[in-house]
């Protein structure tokens, strides 16, 4: 299975340029609020017509500007799991599973593949309920079968967690890895949710402002986000200005510190970052004096915050995470910090639709 997208549609001031492929496996796309996230879902599944391009899915042409090629929602056998589930409030689990059936003509076979799907999806003995006597996340898994049972070739869920406290979201997390591994095929994930992004899917895709500027398989992304968006989307809270001063070594102006590399260093670096749980005071790589300026409790982890003796005044602290019981006591002027090389994030200029 495959899917090519490349479309642009202007909304506005807004304009949506989106050019990527998927094989099998699950693509998550991450960003922000507004970015265009689910316009792109939209426009895959045939509910938003983009005002050129194409998307290929499996051979087949969805949409073509040039051939006009624009095939009902019906036909393009897309999965879209909406945010709100989209159940039908008047209609019982198996009625609302049903409707997805509704082109199978042997009655024996669609009772044999609601019976395969309610067992699937933990949902038996619900199969008389409405959706108001749900649960959010058997609404969640009523609404999935409801996807499932017509066999798309592309599966695709629109912030699938975001209506659920965080307990149940943890869980539903590996429920809904489990089932996109038995399903196979394309599914794509959009989310603002670095964690649930990184769990959930074998390759991200970052986008801001209507573009996608980063395609990555996961842990190399998280490993390596190339620009400041693609760290700062993955979670990295400390930054500077940088220049190259060697093959494996940049200046970070905004911090007044030199720091090695793991990887050599092109000449259009513009920023380095550091994650904020990469810090060490028993790292002598990059050890420089810093002083602790004030810290944030969190339940089981500190942030401190520091800055380094040569820091340009008008930057921003630095933070450093660090679990309870390794927490430096009082607030000392000669501490230290270090960090490996492999954790200095060397940063450059972004390439949009590189992909």
């Amino acid at each position: 299975m495959s899917l090519v997208v490349d479309i642009k549609k202007c909304l506005g001031d807004f304009t949506l340029s989106v050019r990527f492929a998927a094989e099998d496996g699950i693509m998550g796309i991450l960003g922000p609020s507004g970015c265009g996230k689910n316009m792109t879902l939209r426009c895959i599944a045939g509910v938003e017509k983009p005002d050129e391009g194409r998307i290929e899915l499996d051979g087949v042409t969805l949409f073509d500007s040039k051939r006009r090629v624009n095939l009902k929602p019906q036909e393009r056998r897309v999965g879209y799991l909406f945010q709100n589930y989209a159940l039908f409030p008047n209609m019982t689990v198996r009625q609302n599973i049903m409707c997805g059936l509704r082109k199978e003509k042997d009655r024996a076979a669609r009772e044999r593949i609601l019976a395969k799907y309610l067992e699937l999806m933990q949902l038996a003995g619900l199969e008389n309920h409405y959706p108001a006597q749900l649960s959010g996340g058997q609404q969640q898994r009523v609404a999935l079968a409801r996807i499932l049972v017509n066999r798309p070739k592309l599966l695709m869920l629109d912030e699938p967690f975001s209506a659920l406290d965080s307990h149940l979201r943890e869980k539903l997390l590996v429920e809904m890895k489990a089932i996109l591994q038995d399903y196979g095929g394309v599914s794509l994930a959009v989310t603002h949710s670095r964690d649930e992004a990184y769990d959930l899917c074998s390759s991200i895709a970052l986008m801001e402002n209507g573009s996608i500027h980063t395609l990555k398989p996961t842990k190399e992304l998280f490993a390596d986000p190339g620009t400041v968006a693609g760290a700062a989307m993955t979670g990295c809270k400390n930054f500077s200005r940088a220049v190259k001063t060697g093959e494996y070594e940049l200046e970070a102006l905004d911090w007044g510190v030199r720091l090695t590399t793991a990887k050599p260093v092109r000449g259009d670096v513009s920023h380095v970052g550091i994650r904020a749980h990469y810090f060490s005071p028993t790292c002598r790589q990059n050890s420089y004096p810093v002083r602790l300026t004030g810290s944030i409790e969190e339940p089981f982890e500190d942030i401190i915050c520091f800055r380094y003796v040569n820091q340009l005044p008008d930057t921003p602290d630095l933070w450093w995470r660090i679990p309870k019981q390794f927490r430096p006591q009082g607030v000392a002027q000669d501490y230290a910090l270090g960090t490996a090389g492999a954790n200095v994030l060397a940063l450059y200029p972004p390439e949009n639709n590189k992909n």
